[in-house]
């Protein structure tokens, strides 16, 4: 399938403007789209739970935002680098809401096709956030 990587990173430049400024952010996922956490392989499919997890973790899980390092598009794919700073403000595995600060680097993998994002794939070192978390609950369990 040929993409013209114009438009798809045009796209891929107003859905993270959307994602950023808090806007419709989901317009810019295909309806079949997929979310997968590599690190433990997690896989969410569809626009509205995938739009849904992503805010999910920043509004319900997490006060939290995006403090932005790198971002680019080539060819049919682009990439988001940023740190997760927020708040612990709801639960998180086993664990409920701490009020700790956190501060996790991580990257998602986008791929890109005429009609938006088909694809993230969410980077990031789990094990490192929950030791945020736990640090800020004083190092107790759920």
């Amino acid at each position: 399938m040929s993409v013209d990587t114009s438009t798809s990173h045009r796209l891929f430049h107003d859905y993270v403007d959307a994602l950023l400024g808090g806007g419709d952010f989901a317009r810019y996922l295909t309806d079949d789209v997929a979310w997968t956490t590599v690190r433990t392989g997690e896989r969410i499919t569809g626009r509205d739970a995938v739009a849904g997890h992503i805010t999910a973790l920043h509004t319900q899980v997490f006060e939290a935002r995006p403090d932005v390092r790198a971002v680019g598009a080539s060819g049919e794919h682009a990439f988001f680098e940023a740190d997760f700073v927020g708040t612990h403000t709801g639960r998180f595995g086993e664990l409920e809401a701490t009020g700790a600060h956190v501060r996790v680097p991580y990257c998602v993998v986008y791929d890109l096709t005429d009609e938006g994002i088909s694809a993230l794939r969410f980077h990031m070192c789990l094990e490192a956030l929950e030791q945020q978390v736990r640090a800020g609950a004083g190092g107790q369990g759920g």
